[in-house]
């Protein structure tokens, strides 16, 4: 036994085909026998919020299912859990890595890939707080798309967000990141302003109906100001 419990669920994503995802049961699971977790940083309270769906996830998987594929673009998703988005992304022919910190994540995409009959898709072992190297974990290179989902949940005085996607970003690069109305989006914002970058956002907001939870966020897309 993994010493956690999962479940398979099917689920709808606007503007593409249901995805089978194996997730965590619920949010009081904890495992961590060897201190992987607790090596980057994750408490117990933070270990399973990898392995859950969250509303921004499947906002920004919507998102990816629309989004045109260009040949030789390449697609970094930070923070990504449980992939959603990048799952999305691959089935649809974009050059996708994903990326997380958490120790669990490549193994729950691995399944979550065969489970859905998809073709291997990079995954980077990636910590924008930077690891115990004092560098972005496995993540190396420039991305044209830069994705994310709900990563302002805690506040960030030193900027490390915003600087992990400056180091990572291509000159021409768009910055995707869906926000639930968290506290610490000015803050980003701004620091997202020091790194050269210009933001627009777009409301998300989504009344509840008998079929599907309502929704209340933004899409914050930054581009850099400069030349």
């Amino acid at each position: 036994m993994p010493g956690y419990r999962i479940k398979l669920e099917r689920i709808a994503i606007a503007g593409a085909d249901d995805l089978v995802i194996r997730s965590l049961l619920d949010r009081q699971q904890f495992s961590d026998p060897l201190g992987e977790a607790a090596a980057q940083g994750i408490s117990s309270a933070a270990w399973p919020m990898f392995g859950l769906l969250w509303p921004s996830g499947a906002q920004l998987a919507a998102r990816m299912a629309t989004h045109p594929v260009v040949i030789g673009a390449r697609v970094l998703e930070i923070g990504c859990g449980l992939g959603l988005a990048s799952l999305v992304g691959h089935r649809r022919g974009n050059d996708m890595t994903a990326s997380d910190c958490h120790p669990l994540t490549a193994g729950f995409l691995l399944e979550n890939l065969r489970l859905n009959a998809l073709p291997p898709m990079k995954y980077r072992r990636g910590h924008w707080g930077m690891d115990e190297t004092g560098a972005d974990g496995d993540v190396h290179g420039l991305y044209d798309l830069i994705i994310g989902s709900d990563l302002l949940y805690e506040r960030d005085a030193r900027g490390l967000l915003a600087a992990f996607v400056g180091r990572h970003a291509s000159p021409a690069a768009e910055v995707w990141i869906v926000d639930p109305d968290r506290g610490n989006r000015p803050a980003f914002n701004r620091q997202m302003a020091d790194e050269g970058f210009g933001m627009c956002e777009e409301r998300l907001d989504q009344l509840a109906t008998a079929d599907s939870a309502g929704y209340r966020g933004r899409l914050l897309t930054y581009r850099r100001t400069g030349g």
